[in-house]
């Protein structure tokens, strides 16, 4: 098996990949102490997938995963459909419905970017920007928060993000940025067209460079004295308005994006 390999941990994450087989599996450890129901279905799987099984103990599996909460169970997998700038726009041209894409800019706690990438993958979003730079990585805390949606959700990672806005602005993809001082609310942005939905980090929100790439910047109505979201549910809040409105009503094809 080619490609660069790293180690997952936990239930989810591991079932996540094994159900793609031995093609993203390269071996499955797991804790020879344990043998609950749920683990001896894992097992049962990845071995009828072809994938190899070790029993090993609890040690050997926390030297992969030191700082994670693995739950007797760890996989090697090779990095699954992680893209650059070239094979993301290659990806949205090839879609046979309005795309629907997340960009982040300048996450950075493992666990925001963990459940940001739970959010994506559950609204059925096309994939996940991220900047190289100053922004969060796959790791195995961020695949344990994902809860097995980073194996399937395609994550690209991009040299400069305000650039690759500006790509898909000429793809026709409407750019909706998100921002506590916007003037506009989320509810009156129209979600139908292919867009792309960009959140900033919580301390210091977009980038200007990212904000002026914005066809509209829009801002989440709240009703209580709380005066902002955690940029993982502020993601959710914004996907799955986008499905409510798509699910709602036809596009209109004389309005919207680019």
């Amino acid at each position: 098996m080619s490609g660069r390999g790293r180690w997952i941990g936990g239930i989810n994450p591991v079932d996540a990949a094994v159900s793609q087989g031995a093609g993203r599996v390269r071996r499955l450890w797991v804790d020879r102490k344990r043998d609950d129901r749920r683990l001896r279905t894992l097992v049962e799987q990845a071995e009828a997938a072809g994938i190899a099984v070790e029993r090993v103990t609890a040690k050997a599996l926390g030297r992969h995963l030191p700082e994670l909460r693995h739950q007797g169970v760890a996989a090697e997998v090779v990095d699954g459909d992680t893209l650059d700038e070239s094979a993301l726009i290659d990806r949205l041209q090839g879609l046979d419905h309005e795309a629907l894409v997340v960009a982040l800019d300048g996450v950075q706690d493992p666990h925001n970017f963990g459940a940001c990438i739970r959010s994506a993958e559950a609204a059925g979003a096309d994939a996940l920007i991220v900047p190289r730079d100053g922004a969060a990585r796959l790791t195995p805390t961020v695949e344990r928060t994902a809860a097995g949606a980073a194996q399937w959700l395609p994550v690209a990672t991009v040299n400069n993000l305000a650039r690759t806005l500006a790509e898909l602005r000429e793809l026709g993809l409407w750019v909706v940025g998100t921002a506590g001082d916007a003037p506009q609310t989320l509810w009156s942005a129209d979600l139908r067209v292919p867009v792309v939905l960009v959140l900033g980090s919580e301390e210091k929100g977009m980038r200007p460079g990212v904000r002026q790439r914005c066809d509209v910047v829009v801002h989440i109505p709240l009703a209580g004295r709380t005066d902002s979201l955690n940029v993982s549910v502020a993601t959710g809040v914004c996907l799955f308005e986008a499905l409510r409105q798509r699910a709602t009503a036809p596009v209109d094809q004389s309005s919207g994006g680019g």
